[in-house]
């Protein structure tokens, strides 16, 4: 695991086995580091406002309103309220997937055959959106609920005809990504491979959380990269009035 600086003392870790899936909230003032520990790694995960979950995650705002297609540090994810859930504040890796998606069960033993626990037990075939719905409902979400996810660690270029391509090899063993949390937000996630990724073998890779304090000089990325940022900024910090 990359250090911390002694200022910004963990508040706790866990790991993500490759397949697995969690859920929690991340509360207003905390950062969220995701690592890929092996190299290889995608992060499915959906954001929604803790106290009012209809209030969640929405990409499109999130990429028209910065001008982008990527993100990356500096860059927010905005809520369908034009609130900020979360910001990049740091990131090794350079680009994160708003387009792939993930599988779900039939499109996963399509590609990966049937691997089914009868005869792999706990190495049997997971599908991103069957883990994401198990998180959900522990919240009192449903399929109705779900929604785009971005895909972290996974690098997607579109060319000028349309065609979608997956960059294999993206993300290296020590990369990370940094959340910083404005307001109390829930986060389901799972580590699973990349619906485009072309590795013919179910092989997801795991994946360390780590939650520390935030440093506010660490918002500056964020608030003074965009002013549509420092608006959805101002937007969040009214909640708290």
């Amino acid at each position: 695991m990359t250090q911390l600086p002694e200022v910004q003392a963990l508040l706790c870790e866990e790991t993500v086995p490759g397949g697995g899936h969690t859920s929690f909230v991340l509360k207003r003032g905390q950062v969220l580091r995701f690592t890929d520990i092996l190299g290889g790694a995608n992060i499915s995960l959906m954001l929604f406002n803790a106290h009012e979950k209809s209030e969640r995650l929405n990409l499109p705002d999130t990429l028209k309103g910065q001008h982008t297609a990527k993100l990356t540090a500096g860059h927010c994810l905005y809520s369908d309220m034009g609130r900020v859930l979360a910001a990049i504040v740091a990131d090794t890796c350079g680009w994160h997937d708003s387009f792939g998606g993930v599988l779900n069960a039939s499109e996963t033993a399509e590609k990966y055959g049937q691997g089914r626990y009868q005869e792999l037990r706990n190495g049997f075939h997971r599908n991103g959106t069957d883990n994401l719905l198990v998180e959900m409902g522990k919240w009192n979400l449903s399929i109705e609920d779900l929604l785009m996810v971005l895909n972290l660690f996974s690098k997607v270029t579109v060319d000028s005809d349309g065609n979608f391509s997956f960059h294999a090899g993206h993300a290296k063993a020590g990369d990370y990504v940094e959340f910083y949390a404005p307001m109390d937000v829930l986060v389901v996630l799972t580590a699973i491979q990349h619906p485009m990724d072309p590795n013919p073998e179910y092989a997801p890779r795991p994946v360390q959380l780590t939650w520390r304090t935030a440093n506010e000089d660490e918002l500056l990325i964020c608030k003074t990269s965009r002013p549509e940022n420092l608006r959805a900024f101002q937007n969040t910090e009214r909640l708290y009035i």
